[in-house]
């Protein structure tokens, strides 16, 4: 039987085949991106096929991230992640006999099945190897670099591997990955503790309700930007995202066995701790789109060129993990939760109010995001699971990863949206007249300060919820 290991080494199994999960989860898509023209061309797909073909992954993803979550506390979360694990080296190795765009759309979805079953699991079993805060940060902070190092070198890598091989062993890489990841959890992770696993029924209607409001909450923005503010399709879609969220609150306040007790998730530090990953996940994905439409479209950058100009948050984001664990023994979780969304919040206001005078100014504003998403991806997620009981920690790191989920895909169509009402004529083309150039950077600005409005107020109101934590459980500064 595994004792809890005293220090990281002590953990390097489980270590090495949790970081291979969430390195899945940050490679997948990143390295796909680059390949998508040439699956375009050789499997015949249309513009709609080829954003399906990364869309599918997502919206199954977020959508089953809940419900995995409950069932992994329930029937236990090494297994549900074993189970995962070798669903994803399958999908991933049925990507070698794939012929039709239609068919690769179908491995992408149960590629997202295996991640909906997989990566909420790694942070839950990170924290559950430590009793210990400081070890518990140390971990999540390990796995989270690792992943972060597969987003920043995925398009790069992509691009190599198309130099000499064809498009398919992009996906093809996740069956070693997954076989690491395999035997990491299967021999580094103890079994579950029956004791410690959450023994009422699984609340199907509740289920089925939360994982219909996640779907439509995903696919409203994508519609928003691709058929316009002015399609009945993206509101209507957006209305069923409210009536199915507003069933769902209604039926997990009244069932005897909810899916998501809303009392657990309003505890200070679970509450604060999603609004604080919400408020993240709305600037990073909002920047990165804004300044990527900026420096190629405003500016006339080449891709390459566009690329490099985005290496600030790359840098940050990879080497920014050994700030992270200093920071919370100087001031504790909760002051580092609050200090580094403040960080992302400034880095918005840098960029909606100077980022049209100079790349200067661009890169302040990557930086002052990326610090910040650095720090609270790995906080915010501990603080949520320590104010969770230890029988609810997987659906509490689902809860984690749908609120960076759902706020990415509204930060994306925000932007989106005030770009097709403010923008006349096509964006797409290379000759822009001086009325369209004023109008689009009108509309970045616009769309950065109004999504500094918006983070502001989520973080301004998770510090005051924070604080309403009980001080024992706000987490001092942890010991080595």
């Amino acid at each position: 039987m595994l004792t809890e290991p005293r220090s990281l080494r002590e953990a390097w199994i489980a270590l090495a085949g949790l970081s291979a999960v969430f390195l899945f989860e940050m490679l997948d898509n990143s390295i796909l991106n680059v390949a998508l023209p040439t699956i375009g061309r050789e499997l015949h797909a249309s513009t709609t096929g080829l954003q399906w073909v990364t869309g599918a992954y997502s919206v199954v993803f977020g959508g089953l991230m809940l419900a995995f979550g409950a069932l992994a506390d329930r029937a236990g979360r090494r297994r549900i992640m074993l189970v995962g694990l070798v669903l994803l080296g399958a999908a991933s190795l049925a990507t070698a006999f794939v012929t039709t765009a239609e068919q690769l759309v179908a491995v992408r979805v149960a590629m997202g099945v295996a991640a909906a079953m997989t990566t909420p699991g790694s942070m839950a079993l990170a924290f559950r190897l430590f009793t210990e805060d400081g070890l518990r940060v140390r971990a999540i902070n390990v796995i989270s670099t690792v992943g972060l190092v597969g987003l920043a070198i995925g398009p790069t890598a992509g691009g190599l591997v198309l130099a000499v091989a064809p498009w398919q062993v992009l996906l093809l890489v996740n069956v070693p990955i997954a076989a690491l990841a395999f035997v990491g959890v299967r021999f580094g992770v103890a079994a579950d503790d029956p004791a410690g696993l959450h023994r009422d029924p699984v609340d199907v209607a509740g289920a089925v309700l939360g994982t219909a409001t996640i779907l439509l909450a995903l696919v409203a923005p994508t519609l928003f930007v691709n058929e316009g503010a002015g399609s009945w399709a993206p509101w209507t879609a957006t209305a069923a995202a409210g009536l199915a969220g507003a069933l769902f609150v209604v039926r997990e306040r009244t069932a005897r066995h909810p899916l998501l007790d809303l009392a657990l998730v309003a505890r200070p530090l679970v509450s604060s701790g999603l609004a604080f990953k919400a408020a993240a996940g709305l600037a990073i994905a909002s920047l990165g789109y804004l300044v990527t439409l900026q420096l190629q479209l405003d500016w006339g950058w080449p891709p390459a060129l566009a690329s490099l100009g985005m290496l600030p948050q790359v840098v940050v984001l990879v080497a920014g993990g050994a700030v992270v664990t200093p920071l919370v023994k100087r001031v504790g979780l909760e002051k580092a939760a609050w200090l580094s969304s403040c960080a992302v919040v400034a880095g918005l206001a840098v960029y909606g109010l100077f980022g049209r005078l100079g790349y200067v100014w661009i890169a302040l504003a990557l930086v002052l995001v990326a610090a910040g998403l650095r720090v609270v991806g790995v906080v915010a997620g501990t603080n949520v699971l320590r104010g969770l009981p230890e029988n609810r920690t997987t659906i509490g790191a689902a809860l984690v990863d749908t609120a960076g989920e759902v706020t990415t895909g509204i930060g994306i169509a925000a932007t989106g949206t005030v770009l097709a009402v403010l923008f006349t004529g096509s964006i797409a083309t290379s000759d822009w007249s001086p009325q369209q150039t004023g109008e689009f950077r009108e509309a970045i600005t616009i769309s950065g300060l109004g999504l500094t409005v918006v983070a502001g107020l989520i973080v301004a109101w998770a510090i005051l919820r924070s604080r309403r934590a009980p001080v024992a459980a706000r987490g001092v500064a942890p010991q080595d």
